[in-house]
């Protein structure tokens, strides 16, 4: 049966290249709709919720287009892949812009970057932008078919730190040690972009669209 993946448009993510990707991995029949509507992302099968830029602008932004309940609904109960900004705005409250409150519906923070980070012996520029490692710390559907840390494509200087450690699915080091991919029932979020990342990203955009949940 063919499925409607609503790609959510708030003016702030990186639109066409996840459109694109999904759209490369969907099955014959799917189709991939770029929407602000929240009557078609609440109706449609799966929905993606990408996002890029500061804290503040992007809640103003999912604000100023009466996104808020449509996005919070579609994370508690359909399969939904959030994509940077689009993980850090479930949580309920980040560091950046002096302190912004985010969405709320998973408890934790969003933490910038410690400076003077170093890896051996060099020190690591914020943000971090390129490819790392992301070890996968159980088992999930999202995850199938890709290899244990493998490589995908971050560009970011804050991080999530959920209250709750379990909902930690993915783990990567740059300096410290955070979570870079998130699970939970029907929700699956990631710091990188696996729009971007080339067979790893693409394998898991596959797997989102035949999850099921």
């Amino acid at each position: 049966m063919s499925k409607v993946i609503a790609v959510i448009d708030y003016g702030m993510g990186n639109l066409r290249s996840v459109s694109k990707a999904v759209e490369h991995v969907a099955a014959s029949g799917d189709r991939v709709r770029v929407t602000d509507d929240p009557a078609l992302i609440l109706s449609a099968d799966r929905v993606v919720f990408p996002g890029q830029g500061a804290a503040r602008d992007c809640m103003a932004a999912i604000s100023d287009h009466h996104l808020n309940r449509a996005v919070l609904e579609a994370a508690r109960t359909k399969p939904f892949l959030g994509i940077c900004m689009g993980l850090q705005v479930l949580m309920g409250f980040s560091e950046e812009n002096g302190g912004t409150g985010l969405l709320g519906l998973l408890e934790g923070d969003v933490r910038r970057f410690p400076s003077g980070m170093e890896h051996a012996g060099q020190r690591l520029k914020i943000p971090q932008m390129g490819w790392n490692q992301v070890h996968q710390t159980v088992e999930h559907p999202l995850w199938a078919g890709i290899p244990q840390d493998s490589r995908f494509y971050f560009v970011h200087s804050y991080y999530v730190a959920p209250k709750q450690l379990e909902l930690a699915s993915g783990t990567t080091d740059y300096g410290i040690s955070f979570t870079s991919a998130i699970a939970r029932d029907n929700l699956f979020a990631t710091q990188f972009h696996p729009e971007k990342s080339a067979d790893a990203g693409l394998k898991l955009l596959e797997n989102f669209v035949r999850w099921d949940v």
